[in-house]
């Protein structure tokens, strides 16, 4: 049943899809001027094979003779979603970039009777100008017995019709010495060719024997004239069109001599335009044929030109009938399809009705059976409510209870802490690394508290206690709190305000946490010799107090600008990172304020954020109020733990009589964004090794290729450039492939570890880890390094078969021991060529050969000479001194005083073992 309503579906789809009209074909056609017999010929023959075709509209521009208008006529019709533009253009240069632009986008361009400047169009339709002015040049030279003067009036100067026309016209006169030719220019209109004839003398116009005009409108301006003048009977008169209504008219009444048939192309550009459009065979360049039309076959054309009338009003009718004939079928097939329609709705819903009554009844039945099992499920749902909120509520104990417990001792490890700090027999150091310890229990503390504000929050329990209080007063006490930061670093810090005191409502506990946090973040993130701006503005209008807290700072990016107040967003592009808590929490805490908090910030310029607060106490409910004026109770952190954790611990030693050989040590290169953690590292490691350090991706890799250290050891979460990134370009560069790297992350997984890895690290160390335990993957991996580089320096030349380095450090030594093996024997030879060869810096290149072999270039060099010459010394074929020669020794005797140093033994005595 079923299959037969969707069957019946289908076929009333089908037969109100089936009178769907196929989209319609729009061609836009762009006409220099419209005004002249020729054009408006142009225009009938379009529109006469147009008749031939359905669905296909015409678009029609005429510019009136003015290139401007054209122009931008073109790129209405462009932007009116046509399908082919074709264009007959005023003048060439002018509308050669536009038509060469839409040509370029795809749009198929047509270009009639006149060119332009380009070939960059789809196809050409138009007169060969140059044969016409040819065939007249000849008709005419025949016809005055080689010998006369002729005026040629012109066409628009700049206009290829123009232009081609007048150059074959010359060159047909070219060998006839005796004709003479006055030249004006009529610019394709009668007013303005009678104008140019009227510039020739009397005695110019009487020696006119022949006037050739390049179209008939001209000519008949010229015959007029001549009349006028009472010339014109000695005078013949050629032009150029051949319309019926002009030129065939006049030279059947033997006013002009001749015309010449110029071919409108208007059926052609159409045959031309579909065959286009329908993908067909196409010629892009299309010349239409002349004939010199005079006395002799006038009468066949007019007769053709009559015929072509006929035929076309019969067309025009026929298919004035043809529509008619078509609206009636499209309204009879209209009804017909509607009465289907009609006829199958009612059969359709009428087996619907029968459907869905038979089919209540069954559903009637499942729904009581569902009901009954619903009825069950919630009495499960209930039971399994209560448990989940006695869960949660246990959860929320543990949360709060453990949370309290971190509290106290974290508050015992703090308070000896202090007590070691503040005595003074401590070495420096000691009480910079108990600094640090410190820094990061507050840190610590900090978190717990910002945790527990959030469970309230969550719970419902943290309320608001609004009381009221002079927010001017409030603001000042918590900036002088950073002012001696601000002096100690160098950072512009004020607060800016008009307002002597400002009374306002508020919970002094909670907004004073939101301002520390905006500070504290605003002092991390600004440099020294910064500038840190806090404005305070009244709003009277809006009853509103504004808070921005203004830095030049490294600012944000624009992702992490859309998620800085969510919970927990950690974006892995700033210099420093943070628990992604202080800025959720606060915009949570400005919430309870029926506040707001936004913020703006720029790369690299710095950030603003603002707080809007409303005045007042009218937006707050009754027990968001208190009248008791409690005294201000920051909690530790807000004023401690913010300070203390932007106070610099790395610590300041002076440079010891050891640090003198750091050219002896092994260098190392620490790339950590943390600063506290990356001085300490270096602290740490700069007793045993020459630290470099950086803190970011880019100046990491700066450094890395300026002292190519000895190893690497680089976190993943990095700005700009991370550490994998940072860890594959270094293994992949010929310069760098060598050195070990250790990768450093927070990143626990296993496929975090695997990621790591595949990026080519020698090393994977999860935060927090043992800095003993680094120190000896440092020095095992030097070690190793040390073995492989004896492993490629104890037998010179270099076994290129051994499996010890990567690939791309075998590379390098195959490469580099095949050129020196490659130009042993030449003496001149040296280390710049080397370097040249390899296409490698003379530094770079010694620090990468004595990173892997141990030796500098020079001592290869001789080294794999010697070795060659052991194995010649050891044949009698060549004397000792061709063997020095052959090796690249300039003389036996150096050769000779060489090998002793090195082997203790003289060549000869070598030979005699």
């Amino acid at each position: 049943m079923k299959k037969q309503y969707l069957i019946l579906f289908l076929l009333v789809i089908f037969c109100a899809c089936k009178n769907e009209s196929p989209k319609k074909i729009r061609i836009g056609f762009s006409q220099c001027v419209g005004s002249d017999l020729w054009r408006q010929s142009m225009l009938d023959a379009m529109h006469r094979e147009l008749s031939f075709y359905n669905n296909i509209e015409l678009i029609y521009r005429d510019a009136d003779n003015n290139s401007d208008v054209q122009n931008t006529q073109i790129k209405e019709l462009a932007a009116l979603d046509i399908d082919l533009l074709i264009v007959s253009p005023n003048e060439a240069s002018p509308l050669t970039p536009t038509i060469e632009q839409l040509y370029k986008e795809g749009l198929p361009v047509i270009i009639t009777d006149r060119r332009i400047n380009s070939s960059q169009y789809t196809s050409f339709i138009g007169g060969d100008n140059y044969e016409i002015g040819r065939r007249v040049g000849e008709y005419a030279a025949n016809h005055m017995g080689g010998k006369g003067l002729i005026l040629e009036v012109t066409g628009l100067p700049g206009s290829s019709p123009a232009i081609d026309r007048n150059k074959g016209f010359a060159d047909a006169l070219a060998n006839h010495t005796q004709i003479k030719t006055i030249p004006v220019h009529g610019d394709w209109l009668k007013d303005k060719a009678i104008n140019a004839l009227k510039s020739l003398t009397t005695e110019q116009l009487a020696s006119v024997n022949l006037v050739f005009a390049h179209n008939e409108v001209m000519a008949l301006g010229a015959y007029e004239y001549f009349t006028q003048q009472g010339l014109s009977k000695a005078v013949s008169f050629i032009g150029v069109d051949g319309l019926p209504g002009i030129g065939l008219k006049y030279v059947s009444n033997k006013i002009f001599l001749a015309t010449a048939l110029y071919p409108t192309g208007g059926e052609e550009a159409i045959k031309t335009a579909m065959a286009i459009l329908q993908h067909k065979n196409f010629q892009k360049e299309n010349l239409l044929q002349t004939v010199i039309i005079d006395s002799s076959n006038v009468r066949i054309m007019i007769q053709q030109a009559f015929k072509i009338d006929n035929q076309q009003s019969e067309i025009t009718r026929q298919q004035s009938m043809i529509t008619n004939q078509r609206k009636i079928y499209d309204s009879q097939n209209t009804a017909l399809y509607v009465t289907i329609t009609c006829l199958a709705i009612s059969i359709l819903l009428g087996g619907m009705s029968f459907y869905f009554l038979r089919e209540n009844k069954r559903f009637a039945k499942r729904l009581l059976a569902k009901n009954e099992e619903i009825t069950k499920q919630q009495e499960q749902l209930v039971i399994m409510s209560e448990q989940a909120r006695m869960a949660s509520e246990a959860r929320t104990k543990f949360f709060t209870n453990i949370s309290h417990e971190f509290r106290t001792p974290l508050t015992l490890i703090l308070a000896p802490l202090e007590d070691m700090i503040e005595q003074g027999r401590l070495h420096y150091n000691q009480k910079q690394s108990l600094r640090l310890v410190q820094k990061n229990v507050i840190r610590l503390l900090r978190l717990i508290n910002q945790l527990m504000d959030f469970r309230k929050i969550e719970l419902d329990k943290l309320k608001l206690h609004a009381t009221e209080n002079d927010l001017v007063a409030f603001t000042r006490d918590i900036v002088e709190t950073f002012h001696v930061l601000a002096i100690k670093r160098n950072i512009d810090f004020r607060l800016i305000t008009d307002e002597k005191q400002l009374i306002a409502w508020f919970d002094i506990n909670m907004i004073d946490k939101v301002l520390f946090n905006l500070l504290s973040n605003a002092f991390k993130f600004t440099n020294d010799d910064g500038q840190i701006l806090v404005n305070l503005i009244c709003n009277r209008s809006e009853n509103t107090v504004t808070i921005k807290v203004d830095d030049n700072g490294i600012g944000m990016e624009p992702e992490a600008v859309d998620h800085a107040f969510e919970l927990f967003y950690n974006s892995e592009i700033t210099s420093q990172q943070g628990s992604g808590l202080g800025l959720s929490l606060s915009k949570e805490l400005i919430g309870l304020h029926h506040g707001s908090i936004g913020v703006k910030s720029t790369r690299w310029q710095g950030t603003s954020f603002e707080i809007i607060l409303p005045l007042g106490k009218d937006h707050l409910r009754d027990n968001e109020v208190m009248t008791d004026l409690p005294a201000r109770n920051p909690v530790y952190e807000d004023e401690k733990i913010f300070i203390t954790e932007l106070q610099d611990t790395s610590g300041i030693t002076e440079e010891s009589n050891d640090q003198q050989i750091l050219k002896e040590k092994r260098s190392v290169l620490v790339i950590e964004d943390n600063s506290d953690l990356r001085k300490y590292l270096v602290k740490r490691l700069q007793d045993e090794y020459e630290v470099f350090d950086a803190e970011n991706g880019v100046i990491g890799l700066e450094l890395a290729y300026s002292n190519i250290p000895d190893l690497i050891i680089s976190d993943i979460v990095l700005p700009d450039k991370n550490g994998l990134a940072i860890t594959h370009q270094l293994k992949t560069d010929i310069r760098t492939s060598h050195i070990p790297v250790i990768l450093l992350t927070s990143r626990t997984t296993i496929d975090n570890q695997i990621e790591g890895m595949r990026s080519m690290a020698d090393a994977y160390l999860v935060k927090p880890f043992n800095v003993a335990f680094l120190n000896e993957t440092i020095k095992n991996m030097l070690i190793n390094r040390d073995l492989l580089r004896d492993h490629y320096t104890s037998e010179l030349p270099v076994d290129k078969t051994a499996r010890g380095p990567k690939k791309l450090d075998r590379k390098f030594i195959n490469d580099f021991t095949a050129i020196v093996e490659n130009n042993i024997g030449n003496e001149k030879f040296t280390a710049d060529d080397l370097c040249k060869i390899m296409g490698i810096s003379r530094v770079q290149l010694y620090r990468k050969v004595k990173a892997l072999l141990g030796v500098n270039i020079n001592e290869y060099m001789i080294s794999v000479r010697l070795q060659r010459a052991k194995h010649l010394l050891q044949e009698d074929e060549l004397t000792i001194s061709e063997v020095a020669y052959k090796v690249g020794f300039s003389s036996a005797a150096y050769f000779s005083t060489v090998f002793k140093s090195r082997f203790n033994q003289t060549p000869s005595e070598f030979r005699e073992k």
